[in-house]
């Protein structure tokens, strides 16, 4: 006699799972950040090299680095950078949406070391001297449309001795120089020279000073467009580089390109996904479609974790995320096969199930555990792009065995324990002529 409590409660369990994800999986795929390869943006790897001599770079100096790109970064407006450590001596860079190339380049790699030097290029004031992210863009009172950038300093009588300084030097020489990342064999005479020539000098600014200034607020007036402007307020505000920083590899994406990759990626998804659920439905009926609700939650649940989780998914992770469903498949597939080979053996559908579920965990178990061991091994190894394929395939991995393990057996179960399926072989796809009696 069909117990109709259980396949009431299977039907229960059903709609409520069709409930929670028909309601919420547009939500979660709207909010899951995706990668600069999906929507566009600039990618830069750097190694990581001592800014003055003696010093060192360990792990601390690293993570003093990215803790000065990250301020950087988000003067740019990136709201989800990816910045991360790679072996002893190098850090990578994913500004995903990012569209200027050239200002993301120079915001990050400048080690924004500001100094205010006199003709003889002796420091007089570096960037201690500033209050730290005071720096603000204002205008020129006697042409409005002249930016300039204003700072403040920590102490306005060390500003005035300086200008009383810099103004004994006498005509000719009472100019405060100003550098940004001044470096070795740079000098206010040569690049003086090349002013007078016409030519752009390193230096930003070299203003005479004609009186002692007793102030905190200091004014760097310069050729600047107000791009330059913002940027030198932004590069300032951000602070200096702990470290130098030498570019070894850059890549840029663009968001039309990185769409189009959605799309073809997704719709490739896809296309695979409705072929694997038509082979499950006509080669292992009634299990295959049980595979197919247990694939759908296993789909849906992998979507919320990487929502929880805050993951930035890339193509290889959609990569990975896809070939999880090929490994969940799997899973079915074992279990599917077991319990037909115990029904070709004679047994009845409910002996059939309890020895087909019990003799499948096994090599699930091992298969599962083998991919795991090597999606940790590449995690913890490999690259960025790798990190990632690697850090979606074991969360694949996981649910999947949840979903299709335990989940899977528990749907099923509800079937055979009603007793519908009692010698009902054909829903397993197995022919009564090929079953051997024991």
């Amino acid at each position: 006699m069909v117990k109709k409590s259980k396949i009431i409660t299977f039907f229960i369990i059903f709609a409520v799972l069709v409930g929670i994800v028909g309601s919420t999986t547009t939500g979660i795929v709207k909010k899951i950040k995706l990668g600069l390869d999906l929507q566009g943006g600039f990618e830069v790897l750097y190694d990581v090299k001592p800014a003055k001599e003696g010093q060192t770079i360990d792990k601390d100096t690293l993570k003093s680095a990215v803790r000065a790109l990250d301020r950087r970064v988000n003067a740019l407006g990136v709201s989800e950078p990816n910045i991360t450590i790679e072996g002893k001596n190098r850090i990578r860079v994913q500004l995903a949406g990012v569209k200027d190339e050239n200002k993301a380049r120079k915001l990050l790699s400048t080690k924004a070391q500001l100094t205010f030097r006199d003709v003889n290029d002796k420091v007089l004031l570096d960037g201690s001297d500033l209050k730290g992210g005071a720096a603000k863009v204002t205008y020129d009172q006697n042409a409005p449309t002249k930016p300039i950038v204003q700072l403040t300093l920590n102490d306005g009588n060390k500003f005035g001795k300086v200008t009383k300084q810099v103004l004994g030097m006498g005509p000719g020489k009472n100019q405060l120089v100003i550098w940004l990342d001044y470096a070795k064999g740079d000098s206010y005479a040569k690049e003086a020279k090349k002013e007078q020539q016409g030519k752009k000098p390193k230096y930003i600014s070299a203003p005479a000073v004609n009186q002692e200034l007793d102030q905190k607020t200091v004014v760097i007036e310069g050729r600047f467009s107000q791009e330059e402007a913002n940027n030198l307020r932004d590069i300032l505000n951000a602070g200096a580089l702990p470290v130098k920083l030498d570019e070894v590899y850059s890549n840029s994406v663009g968001a039309k390109f990185g769409k189009q990759a959605l799309d073809e990626t997704v719709t490739a998804g896809i296309i695979g996904i409705i072929i694997v659920y038509l082979f499950m439905i006509f080669y292992y009926r009634f299990p295959g479609l049980i595979a197919i609700v247990t694939l759908s939650f296993y789909i849906y649940l992998n979507l919320l974790i990487f929502y929880w989780m805050g993951a930035v998914l890339t193509l290889p992770g959609i990569a990975a995320f896809i070939l999880g469903v090929g490994m969940a498949v799997d899973a079915n597939i074992i279990t599917a096969e077991r319990i037909k080979e115990e029904i070709r053996s004679g047994k009845s559908i409910m002996s059939a199930y309890k020895a087909g579920t019990k003799r499948s965990f096994a090599p699930i178990f091992d298969a599962n555990l083998t991919s795991i061991i090597t999606a940790s091994v590449l995690f913890a190894y490999g690259t960025s792009s790798v990190k990632g394929f690697a850090l979606v395939l074991i969360v694949s991995v996981i649910t999947s065995f949840f979903t299709n393990v335990y989940v899977s057996r528990i749907l099923l179960g509800l079937w055979v324990n009603s007793k519908f399926l009692n010698k009902k072989p054909r829903y397993f796809g197995v022919k009564e002529s090929d079953i051997h009696e024991l």
